[in-house]
């Protein structure tokens, strides 16, 4: 749903910004959808690498991945009433908020499990390296896919 109203966000944005073409809004669906499956693939494929014995399932991580589009949304709303500074202000806000809140849900679903990687060390040091990375990279994705918008 906020992938979806995302996309028809970045048309209204488009459109106030006197840009908007019906082959912008199949640029931008694409492009957002792209994203968010590359996304949900490395951070599977990185759960896989680190050996981490979790119970977040795709659809978890799926789910995860898409609440950046909901601070998206509210990004494209400040910047079409208040124009370039609320974007930013908005942007940054959504962006910290967004990266607390995932660096605390997802140290419980993959943190907790302790266990050693083949070698003998312990693997739960890579698994927070993975739970910052995440947290991390969500507001530079958020900036990525809104900045050419407004």
């Amino acid at each position: 749903m906020a992938v979806v109203t995302y996309i028809l966000m970045s048309g209204i944005a488009l459109g106030m910004n006197a840009r908007f073409t019906p082959e912008s809004l199949g640029v931008e669906a694409s492009s957002a959808l792209v994203w968010y499956i590359i996304e949900v693939l490395i951070i599977m494929f990185s759960l896989y690498l680190v050996n981490a014995r979790t119970d977040l399932s795709t659809f978890d991580v799926i789910a995860f991945s898409g609440y950046k589009y909901v601070a998206m949304i509210l990004c494209l709303v400040a910047g079409g009433l208040f124009g370039s500074t609320g974007y930013w202000v908005v942007l940054v806000y959504t962006g910290i908020t967004i990266s607390y809140f995932l660096l605390k849900t997802l140290r419980l679903k993959i943190l907790p499990h302790s266990s050693t990687d083949g070698y003998g060390q312990s693997a739960g040091s890579h698994r927070m390296y993975l739970t910052f990375i995440v947290s991390f990279v969500q507001p530079f994705l958020m900036l990525y896919l809104t900045h050419h918008l407004i």
